[in-house]
């Protein structure tokens, strides 16, 4: 057997400076995922050996600086960097040290200022806050929360107002950049502003009701520098940054016996997870053709769609383009599966994902007299909503009834359902919509009431 040739692959190399969590959701550990996640290659320099995990930190020991320099002097001398992240740093001298380092590097440096853990635990020395002038001078950008902003800047980050002053003094010391994170600061929503000499750019979204933010500050920096190290534009890589972030969060990993860990993989496993998930909408409409569920098929059209494992939109959705309609012959899709193909379905399924995240399929049938008997033999649970006793506050559109109907259905502390009846409304054709965990169950829902309605007509 003849040897075969290599296939080397080149990622751009990021070097994080930081502490370790023996915990594995924050520090290095952290970073690492974090940077592999976003395309690059990840090198390390550590500063500090925490014993750390979900509830907190147990204890830290600070290397010393000589082993530091060791650590960069390796990675530098080997291998072209392409951008660098800094976490813990400690003291003073490490903050010096680390200083010294990327001045002479001919990169992006991100500088995320960490003073204190997720936990409350603290994990920079009073006197180092100083140090910290010289290193931010270096960045292309500095990534405070709210908290650390103020400890850096003397500025109350209270809201935007705050925010956009903290991130222009960072500015005046050097900074290209200033991302003021607002995890920090109470409200629904999240508020993150990113100051430059240029621009000033305030990104709002929805808050996340959970604690499980350990990491989050490193994963965030460490997207944002991996995407400047394969030379996109700082807004763009702030905004990759945040919306990964959001994301993780949400979908975080429930590890230990604290509130969890962010999931910095989360986007990775998301975009790995397409192909499968529109293979198995093609499975699924390929076996409802094969067993023409013409009698469930809407005068509309059905719809398959599938969620990938952490979608947010219904552009992470697989569906049929055209959905599938009745002809003289059958069923048939009007064209293919591709993602984003679905609007009413998708969003339907999106909104119940946000009471019961692991759904990921659906399929939207006919409903109507003959079906409502034939769901009676139906194991699981069957809710309804009904369209006219919508609010007047929830805005006439579909999104919007989408929304509303998920939330009738499974807002509730019951049984989850399995179908969900839609009765309509004047324009509206009434609708049965079948959820569930698992494509292929949900499939044999649907063509159990077509095997019903089928008995029935003999």
């Amino acid at each position: 057997m003849s040897t075969r040739r290599p296939a080397p692959v080149e990622r751009p190399v990021v070097l994080t400076i930081a502490g370790s969590d023996s915990g594995g959701g924050a520090g290095i550990q952290a970073d690492l995922k974090t940077i592999e996640a976003c395309g690059g290659f990840g090198t390390a320099a550590v500063t500090a050996v925490t014993a750390q995990n979900t509830t907190g930190v147990h204890g830290t020991h600070v290397l010393p600086v000589e082993e530091v320099e060791a650590q960069l002097d390796a990675v530098i001398t080997d291998f072209d960097v392409a951008a660098v992240k800094t976490g813990m740093l400690a003291t003073a001298e490490m903050v010096e040290t680390v200083t010294r380092y990327v001045a002479g590097l001919d990169c992006p440096v991100v500088v995320d200022p960490v003073m204190v853990a997720a936990s409350g635990d603290r994990l920079l020395d009073e006197d180092a806050e100083d140090a910290y002038e010289a290193l931010i001078g270096e960045a292309t950008l500095v990534t405070p929360n709210a908290d650390e902003a103020e400890v850096l800047t003397d500025v109350d980050v209270e809201d935007e107002a705050g925010a956009r002053l903290a991130g222009q003094r960072l500015l005046t010391w050097g900074a290209e950049g200033a991302l003021v994170k607002g995890g920090h600061i109470p409200g629904d929503e999240v508020l993150d502003t990113l100051v430059t000499a240029d621009y000033i750019e305030a990104a709002r979204h929805p808050r996340v009701d959970t604690e499980a933010t350990h990491g989050s500050g490193c994963a965030l920096s460490s997207a944002i520098a991996t995407h400047l190290a394969s030379d996109e534009p700082l807004k763009e890589a702030v905004g990759f940054g945040i919306d990964l972030l959001e994301r993780a969060v949400r979908h975080h990993h429930d590890v230990g016996e604290g509130p969890g860990a962010v999931h910095h993989l989360v986007e990775a496993r998301n975009a790995a997870a397409r192909e499968p998930t529109a293979e198995r909408v093609q499975d699924v409409v390929d076996w409802f053709v094969e067993r023409d569920v013409s009698a469930v098929v809407p005068e509309v059209g059905m719809n398959v769609v599938g969620a990938t494992p952490y979608a947010e939109a219904p552009e992470e959705c697989a569906a049929v383009e055209g959905r599938v309609t009745r002809t003289l012959s059958g069923i048939q899709p009007n064209r293919g599966v591709r993602f984003g193909a679905s609007s009413h379905v998708a969003r339907f399924l999106l909104a119940a994902r946000e009471y019961d995240p692991a759904l990921r399929w659906a399929v939207n049938c006919r409903f109507a007299d003959d079906v409502e008997t034939a769901l009676e033999g139906l194991d699981g649970h069957i809710a309804e909503y009904d369209r006219d006793a919508q609010p007047e506050d929830v805005a006439e559109v579909e999104a919007s009834t989408m929304g509303w109907g998920a939330r009738q259905a499974f807002g509730g502390d019951g049984e989850r359902p399995v179908v969900v009846l839609d009765r309509g409304a004047h324009g509206k054709e009434p609708m049965a919509k079948f959820v569930g965990e698992d494509a292929r169950q949900v499939a044999e829902r649907v063509v159990s009431v077509v095997e019903t309605l089928e008995t029935s007509e003999e």
